[in-house]
Order: C-alpha cells, then sequence, then structure tokens
C-alpha cells in the first residue's frame, strides 16, 4: 500500500526546531539517532534534520538555503473550530509567526496558517466533511 509515512524538514538550528515542535505538538521527540528528532504522529511521522545536512545527502548541487515560499504546506486536521484557535494560540506562543488568523473558509471550513521558525508554513483546519477513525487517522465522512 502507498503512503507517505514521514515528512522531513531541513531546519537551520535543531535545537530550537526541537524545542518548537515539542510545544506545538505537546509530546517529547524520540532523540535516540543522532542530528536527527522524530516526532512519531499518528499516520505520518515528522522528522527534524539540518539542512545543510539534508541538502548534500541529496545531491552536492541541492542549494544550502531556503528562502521564499516553496508552494508546500503541510496541514493538521483538527477536530473542532475552537481546536483550529487552540493549535494556532500554541503556535505563536512557541514562538510561531501567525500569517493567517483563524477564519471561515469558503469551502464550509475554519482555518488558519502560521510559520515555524524555519519558515514551513502550517495550516490548521477544520472541515465538516472530514472526521477520523480510532487510531487518529483522518478520512471522509461517510
Amino acid at each position: 500500500m502507498n503512503r507517505l509515512t514521514v515528512v522531513t524538514l531541513g531546519v537551520a538550528d535543531l535545537e530550537t526546531s526541537a524545542r518548537f515542535y515539542s510545544a506545538i505538538f505537546d509530546t517529547p521527540p524520540n532523540r535516540d539517532h543522532e542530528d536527527v528528532v522524530f516526532f512519531p504522529l499518528p499516520g505520518c511521522w515528522i522528522s527534524l534534520y539540518p539542512l545543510e545536512k539534508l541538502a548534500e545527502d541529496i545531491s552536492e548541487e541541492t542549494p544550502r538555503t531556503r528562502s521564499g515560499f516553496s508552494g508546500i504546506t503541510l496541514a493538521h486536521n483538527a477536530r473542532s473550530q475552537e481546536e483550529v484557535v487552540a493549535i494556532l494560540d500554541r503556535a505563536r506562543t512557541a514562538g510561531a509567526r501567525v500569517d493567517k488568523e483563524p477564519q471561515d473558509t469558503f469551502w464550509g471550513g475554519f482555518s488558519g496558517y502560521f510559520r515555524d521558525p524555519n519558515g514551513y508554513h502550517w495550516e490548521i483546519v477544520w472541515g465538516p466533511m472530514f472526521e477520523f477513525t480510532a487510531d487518529g487517522a483522518l478520512k471522509f465522512k461517510e
């Protein structure tokens, strides 16, 4: 079965990013391996790895810097509109820049966006067409 299992974020400062995501996810990371931090989340893990080492692992020609909007966002689906607000507040407290305050969407949902310390954009979203399985996986309502 095809599935996304890990999203690795190249980060400028591993310790700062680990503290930030510990606060956002409200869980301690797995730090059993040198130079990489894992957050085992239901459905897909997030890993943090130094940007320079990640670029080097890909190829010698891969740029070692990031700038501007990458065209990719990460999303966390919440169970309610109130949870969207709470998560964005937690992100702001942890040092995130909130780029879009939580609000109703044109498609009937409720969402807002923040940027982590490395500039990665996260959408925190609730949608009336979604529900969660017993193990926390997202699915469409039947």
